[in-house]
């Protein structure tokens, strides 16, 4: 499944500052930065759950917001892209 995954870090302390480094890392681990606050992530229902887990351990409830949201298949059909950044295909060929 494909998801996305947007959050809003308080950066105002030294420990906001470093939540956010934390965050982003555990996004990065995951999926592809399309945004600053934004990723897309491509995992299965075992993987989500992980990632969520561990994002929910990393956020301050009381200062930062977290949001994932679920594309419902066939996701071609829910994602307009525009602009210089192309999205990675998940399913197509790997060229390293």
């Amino acid at each position: 499944m494909l998801i996305i995954i947007t959050y809003d870090v308080s950066t105002i302390t030294a420990a906001g500052r470093k939540r956010l480094r934390r965050v982003a890392k555990i996004c990065e681990s995951t999926g592809q930065r399309v945004q600053n606050s934004v990723f897309e992530c491509k995992v299965n229902q075992m993987q989500l759950e992980i990632l969520e887990r561990r994002l929910l351990d990393e956020i301050d409830n009381e200062q930062d917001s977290l949001r994932l949201y679920r594309l419902t298949e066939p996701v071609d059909l829910h994602i307009k892209e525009y602009g210089k950044f192309r999205a990675v295909d998940f399913e197509g060929a790997l060229v390293i």
